[in-house]
C-alpha cells in the first residue's frame, strides 16, 4: 500500500497545528494588545524616548541579556517576590519595546523593574564602572570601557562621575575626570526606562 498520501497529510497536520499555536493564536491574543490611558491621559506602559532607545541597541551589543532577564514571575507560584523585582510583568508591559530581552539565565537579578529600585542614575553608572563595590558579591564585569578619563579643562563635565563614592584605586588622578560616552549614557537611560510601577488592568497585585 503506498503510504505517501498518509505522511504528507500528516506532514501537513503537523505543520499546521504548530502554525495554529505558534503564531495564529498567540497574534489574535496579543497583536491587538494597546496601551492603557489614565485618567491624567498618560499611557501605560509609557513609550521610550530618546536615549532610552538607543540605550536598547547598547544593552543588546554588551550581552546583558545573556546574566539578566526582565521578566518577573507571580509571587504566588514562584520565589520572585521575595527579592524586591516589583509586581509580575504581563505581555502590555512590552508592547511599546523596541526589542524585548526577556532573558533565560539570571546570573545577576531580573532588570525588568530596576528603573524603579534603582532609579538614581549616577549609581546606575558607578555600578557600571565597579559592580563588586556598590554589591560585594557580584560576578558581574565591569564597564569600565565604556568611560573614558580626561583632563579637565575649565569646568568639570556634568556627565563626570562622582568619584568620591569610588573606591580609592579607581579614582583618577587630581586634575583628571571619569566620563560616560554616548554608549554609557544611553544604556544608563535605558535601564532607568524599566520601570513597571505603573497599574494594569490585567495585573493582580
Amino acid at each position: 500500500m503506498n503510504r505517501l498520501p498518509t505522511l504528507f497529510l500528516g506532514f501537513i497536520l503537523t505543520f499546521l497545528s504548530a502554525w495554529v499555536g505558534l503564531i495564529a493564536v498567540p497574534y489574535f491574543q496579543f497583536g491587538n494588545l494597546k496601551p492603557e490611558v489614565t485618567e491624567d491621559n498618560t499611557y501605560s506602559p509609557p513609550n521610550p524616548a530618546g536615549s532610552a532607545i538607543a540605550g536598547e541597541l547598547v544593552y543588546g551589543a554588551n550581552g546583558c541579556v545573556y546574566c539578566h532577564t526582565q521578566q518577573v514571575r507571580n509571587k504566588i507560584d514562584t520565589s520572585d517576590g521575595q527579592y524586591g523585582w516589583g509586581r509580575q510583568t504581563v505581555a502590555r508591559d512590552y508592547i511599546s519595546q523596541r526589542r524585548i530581552f526577556l532573558g533565560t539565565m539570571r546570573t545577576g537579578p531580573d532588570l525588568a523593574n530596576t528603573g524603579a529600585s534603582k532609579s538614581e542614575a549616577m549609581w546606575q553608572h558607578l555600578h557600571l564602572y565597579n559592580p563588586q563595590h556598590f554589591v560585594g558579591a557580584s560576578i558581574m564585569p565591569s564597564f569600565r570601557y565604556l568611560y573614558v578619563t580626561q583632563k579637565i579643562k575649565g569646568q568639570r563635565s556634568a556627565f563626570a562621575l562622582d568619584e568620591s563614592r569610588l573606591p580609592p584605586g579607581d579614582r583618577p588622578p587630581a586634575g583628571y575626570e571619569i566620563v560616560p560616552t554616548q554608549d554609557a549614557r544611553d544604556l544608563v537611560a535605558y535601564l532607568l526606562s524599566l520601570n513597571r510601577s505603573y497599574s494594569l488592568k490585567e495585573v493582580k497585585e
